[in-house]
């Protein structure tokens, strides 16, 4: 009977995909299940048997893998670029795995008891995931974009590899320097299988050249548009506004703002630092002045005035609507509802990164020398020549302004 004319094992389905979700699938016991379901325990026994076999259903009717396979295809038809195509799946694919961090740990460190219809059952899901992505991959091989060194399936199994072997160090071992958070991860991976794995075709060289440049684009946010983005997120209240101004002010990535503690944040009348944890081990100053206006002293600030309303004992210096430490996800989301209708000079809806490139080119404008924003930000000098470029452009266009105003 499907789940579908059956609610009552809908419903257990469904709590223990929330429990698994939140607290593993070790601590999870069958009698939370059945309270979360509202049933008596015996039925969920007479249902599936035990707890593995309730897994098993999990596994074999949440349909994670389909949907997010199902993405890939439907952008294959909704973008002509190979390069966003890629990205966004690697972003959905991740995104959906760091809702479910306990399940991934679990997963990894568990797999070993589980009976062997559970792992056939997940063994199954990465197949049809799979078949999915390498579907959207021969179709571009097909349109002549792509003169590929291996396979469809084989470059989909290396694709999918690499997510969840990213997902799997991320949520097993805190401390690590193998990049420095996710969007780092991913312009790598992106740039590996468009450069690495496949080759342009001679008939679509000049798409991939297409695709470099926006690997390598630099999209600084104008100065209207960043004050206009912190006056709402002064209206929408004091976190909102203390995590935007972090982001502007102090030039952060996504994971390293979703990991400051309340410890990390250093402050006196001459100065305030942040000490960032992830990637490499650095601080960072926090600037009163972003884009040309200042945004309190050193002492009362955004930040600071956030600090100070706090109530809680939680250690993490941004939280979630449930009291919890704010993760890289709801830190996204509230950016993007932030950001509802506002646009980029390019017409697009400003993206969570830009805040960081906006700060990297508005040092680079005061005259911060390569070297030390290298030092700031952990990223190699190649990494910062775009920033470089960027920089050196803008200059040049204020000066040319300024000279046609002295005509």
């Amino acid at each position: 009977m499907s789940s579908q004319r059956n609610p009552t094992r809908q419903r257990l389905i469904t709590a223990a995909l929330e429990l698994f979700a939140s607290q593993g699938v070790t601590e999870t016991t069958t009698k939370q299940i059945a309270e979360r379901a509202d049933v008596n325990e015996v039925t969920l026994f007479r249902q599936f048997g035990n707890k593995h076999g309730l897994l098993l259903a999990v596994i074999e009717e949440a349909a994670v893998f389909t949907t997010l396979g199902q993405t890939l295809v439907e952008q294959a038809n909704q973008t002509s670029s190979l390069h966003q195509a890629l990205s966004k799946y690697a972003t959905a694919c991740l995104q959906a795995l760091e809702r479910v961090p306990e399940v991934v740990r679990s997963v990894v460190g568990e797999a070993g008891q589980y009976p062997s219809e559970n792992r056939q059952a997940l063994g199954q899901g990465f197949t049809q995931a799979n078949r999915y992505v390498a579907e959207y991959f021969q179709t571009v091989i097909d349109r002549g974009q792509l003169d590929s060194y291996l396979s469809a399936e084989r470059l989909a199994s290396l694709l999918n590899g690499m997510l969840l072997g990213y997902a799997v160090i991320e949520f097993t071992s805190e401390f690590h320097d193998l990049w420095q958070d996710r969007q780092d991860f991913l312009e790598n991976l992106v740039t590996l299988f468009l450069h690495g794995a496949v080759s342009p075709s001679e008939s679509s060289s000049s798409l991939v050249r297409v695709e470099r440049d926006m690997i390598e684009r630099v999209a600084d946010l104008p100065a209207q548009l960043v004050h206009s983005i912190l006056q709402r997120a002064k209206k929408q209240g004091l976190q909102p506004y203390a995590w935007a101004y972090v982001l502007f002010g102090a030039g952060l990535s996504v994971a390293e703002v979703a990991r400051l503690e309340r410890s990390h944040y250093i402050h006196d009348a001459h100065q305030q630092l942040l000490q960032v944890t992830q990637g490499d081990v650095r601080q960072v100053p926090v600037n009163q002045w972003i884009m040309g206006k200042r945004y309190g002293s050193y002492t009362k600030n955004p930040l600071t005035q956030w600090i100070k309303s706090r109530k809680d004992q939680q250690s993490a210096l941004f939280l979630n609507e449930s009291g919890r430490p704010l993760s890289e996800t709801d830190l996204r989301q509230q950016w993007q509802e932030l950001t509802q209708e506002f646009l980029t000079p390019e017409g697009q809806p400003p993206t969570i990164k830009q805040p960081q490139q906006t700060w990297c080119i508005e040092m680079l404008m005061r005259g911060i020398k390569l070297n030390d924003l290298q030092i700031l930000t952990g990223w190699s000098a190649d990494r910062l020549q775009p920033y470089e470029h960027r920089a050196r452009e803008k200059a040049a266009l204020e000066e040319a302004i300024r000279l046609d105003q002295k005509v």
